[in-house]
């Protein structure tokens, strides 16, 4: 695989805009937010946009959540008629509130159902069908590796593991042997996660495990270069990090995305996380962040985000004169 970097899909997230930033930093395939299976095939009008999409994202994967095979089954061919690329179940999310209605990681529990839903997915489809899922629901209960052979009779073409028990979370540090095994004995590609969080991570990652590509998540966040960092390094070249002005222009630009998908009001509701994450680790972030904590309002929040820049590029200049003795 020339291009080993998977954007992962990550509820409340990776909507239409974040997936064009990422992409544009090199990505070579994005996911949706995960859908509901049910929420789809009831025609919810907010399920649907979940599968909003242009061709400079594309492909697209379409992660959808849920325990009813029939049901799974119906939405998969409708996100494969919405232009999916592929299709992903999720047997890896552990939100209680996912998790409580049977869906998500509990898959895990009952592999006999995990059997009956990815099959009768595959009969509904004529792209590729991929499960992500973890270690297990528990050290006591099963584990991955006994849940390939069924992946491989329903004719799963790709597994995305995240080697941390459901019961963790995202506690602990994800055990990437187990990726390791799994590459071993699943006969398709194997796509490695967890804990991506710097460019170098994802050498590492494919040089000790020998999956075909990396899933990165949260590393991602306000952080969309560790995308052309990666595939540098993967090349050879330095992995550049971006300066000042790149980051204040890619936040602005994902602000105005995310208002022209999501109009301004509820583009205003989502922003606040998104600039805390471009901000992340530059200087006076926690000043920043306590400033636009209760802006409600787009406009205001990028009059904040430009003065909050503005505020860093004029020390930056002053820093630049002092040391030049002037």
């Amino acid at each position: 695989m020339n291009n080993p970097l998977v954007m992962a899909p990550m509820a409340g997230v990776t909507n239409l805009p974040f997936r064009r930033i990422v992409k544009e930093q090199g990505a070579a395939l994005v996911f949706t937010e995960m859908v509901s299976a049910a929420g789809l095939v009831r025609d919810g009008a907010r399920t649907v946009k979940l599968l909003a999409t242009r061709p400079d994202e594309r492909p697209l994967a379409v992660q959808l959540f849920g325990r009813d095979p029939e049901t799974l089954a119906r939405a998969a061919a409708m996100a494969q008629e919405a232009g999916a690329a592929l299709v992903d179940l999720n047997m890896g999310c552990p939100v209680r509130k996912v998790v409580r209605h049977g869906a998500g990681a509990a898959l895990l529990k009952d592999f006999g159902l995990v059997r009956e839903i990815l099959t009768n997915m595959r009969r509904a489809l004529d792209i590729p069908l991929t499960v992500k899922t973890r270690a297990g629901w528990r050290e006591d209960q099963g584990e991955v590796l006994d849940l390939i052979p069924i992946l491989a009779e329903a004719g799963v073409d790709a597994l995305t593991l995240h080697p941390r028990w459901a019961v963790q979370g995202f506690g602990g540090r994800a055990d990437w042997d187990l990726t390791a095994r799994a590459v071993e004995r699943f006969p398709g590609p194997v796509i490695g996660n967890g804990d991506i969080t710097r460019p170098q991570h994802v050498l590492t990652r494919l040089k000790e495990t020998g999956c075909a590509g990396i899933m990165i998540g949260r590393g991602a966040l306000g952080n969309p270069w560790i995308f052309s960092q990666a595939l540098a390094l993967i090349t050879g070249q330095p992995a550049v990090a971006p300066d000042l002005e790149e980051r204040r222009c890619t936040a602005e630009r994902h602000a105005r995305m995310l208002k022209d998908h999501l109009g301004p009001d509820r583009a205003a509701f989502m922003l606040r996380s998104v600039l805390m994450w471009y901000t992340k680790g530059l200087a006076d972030s926690a000043a920043f962040r306590r400033s636009i904590n209760q802006i409600r309002d787009y406009d205001c929040l990028m009059t904040e985000l430009k003065a909050y820049f503005d505020r860093l590029s004029l020390r930056l200049d002053l820093g630049q004169f002092e040391a030049a003795g002037l």
